[in-house]
């Protein structure tokens, strides 16, 4: 009764991107007069380099001209959060609530995280109104954890269904991450323009949401499949090196600054946390990191080539981390979740895993789990499913499907595709 089973993992991104090489596209219309500026040249020479291929984000880049280079104001910025945010987490929330099998009557806590919304009441309460939750739900809203948010939020939603296993009481608890990373586009690009620095976030960030249900042994009913079974979890910050990676509020949005130091000192991390997690088990696990599959927050090609290096791990032991980077960039805190979402969707692999993010701090989080091997291959979302929650799934799947055909997000985008 005292284990802790992931039993539904979903994410859901955007329906517009940006490609590669469409990002200087969007510049020269953005800023024709100032291409040479040295800021936008260092931008430009940073995104051929960073090996991605396609950037979700929730706005249409492809009708902005120069008239559009002013940067939304706080106002707007919370508003396209509060409609496409809001959407979006409810999206990988639905999706991940039906692989789990369960209703929103049944879920006892929501843990939320986010980095690119500070608005009040937090965006969990109205994803929260969306899933028709329980206004009794217990809610746990994150924030200033960065890219490290995935898994300091899944960290708290696994504290909170021990605590309730070993009062006796069922916890299901629905862990959400989402990030808009876009809307704060145009004021990172008049940053560069302003300082003549390089700052790497308009070319590394994508948009993206993910949702985990978390179950204790208590919640657990005979039907389910869980996917992965949680064994050890922690976290800590590397002292001394708080400066060197910052989100901090400015007058049109949030500025991200990350030294080129981020890279070493996140990797020189994770030995130390691996064996700290290793050594306080119950079980015996064992020590060589090559014997784990690894979900690493893809923050960068440095960090992942770094992780390799430091761990002797081979490509394949990466492979979803360098699929979902190459993909769909650094969604920030949502990434290490959709990476542990792909790393099961990739064939049977090693039976166990390691999930380690990084954010400012600099903090490591990290989680050893197994693979419940007793889950088949996903099929297709299906209507019949029988029993008491039916309703309430044909519902969910409706949302969906919905929404999958962007219907409530491209009102959102039409609305908001071009701020002035």
């Amino acid at each position: 009764m005292n284990s802790i089973f992931v039993t539904g993992l979903a994410r859901a991104y955007p329906s517009h991107s940006m490609k590669q090489g469409e990002f200087e596209d969007l510049l020269e219309r953005l800023y024709p007069d100032h291409m040479d500026a040295p800021g936008l040249q260092k931008l430009i020479q940073f995104n051929r380099r960073t090996n991605i291929k396609s950037r979700p984000i929730v706005l249409d880049h492809t009708t902005c001209t120069k008239e559009d280079a002013t940067p939304p104001t706080v106002d707007e910025l919370s508003s396209i959060y509060r409609d496409m945010g809001v959407a979006l987490s409810a999206q990988a929330c639905s999706s991940a609530m039906l692989e789990a099998q369960v209703s929103a009557s049944d879920i006892t806590h929501i843990v939320a995280v986010t980095c690119t919304d500070q608005s009040n009441p937090g965006y969990d309460l109205f994803v929260c109104q969306k899933l028709g939750l329980s206004s009794s739900v217990q809610r746990v809203l994150l924030h200033g954890v960065g890219c490290a948010g995935g898994l300091s939020a899944l960290r708290t939603a696994a504290n909170i269904a021990s605590a309730a296993s070993s009062r006796g009481q069922p916890a299901r608890i629905l862990v959400v991450a989402c990030e808009l990373c876009s809307i704060f586009l145009r004021t990172e690009i008049r940053a560069c323009l302003a300082d003549g620095e390089l700052h790497i976030a308009p070319a590394l960030f994508s948009d993206a949401a993910a949702a985990v249900v978390l179950c204790n042994g208590f919640a657990l009913e005979h039907d389910q499949k869980p996917v992965y079974e949680l064994q050890e979890w922690g976290s800590m910050f590397v002292p001394g090196t708080s400066g060197q990676m910052s989100y901090t509020t400015e007058a049109n949005g949030m500025i991200a600054s990350i030294t080129k130091a981020v890279p070493k000192t996140a990797v020189s991390a994770i030995i130390p946390m691996f064996s700290q997690l290793c050594n306080k088990s119950s079980t015996p696990i064992n020590l060589d990191p090559t014997d784990f599959d690894w979900a690493v927050h893809p923050g960068g090609t440095a960090i992942l080539q770094g992780a390799q290096q430091a761990l002797e791990l081979t490509d394949d032991h990466i492979r979803a981390s360098l699929d979902i980077y190459s993909t769909y960039g650094n969604s920030s805190s949502p990434t290490v979740l959709i990476v542990l979402d792909q790393l099961r969707r990739m064939g049977q692999g090693r039976e166990n895993v390691v999930a380690t993010s990084f954010g400012p701090g600099i903090s490591i989080e990290m989680f050893l789990m197994k693979r419940c091997r007793n889950v088949e291959a996903l099929p297709p979302l299906s209507t019949s499913i029988g029993g008491r929650r039916n309703k309430f799934w044909l519902g969910l799947q409706s949302w969906v499907t919905r929404v999958g055909k962007k219907s409530e997000l491209e009102q959102g985008v039409k609305r908001y595709s071009v701020v002035r």
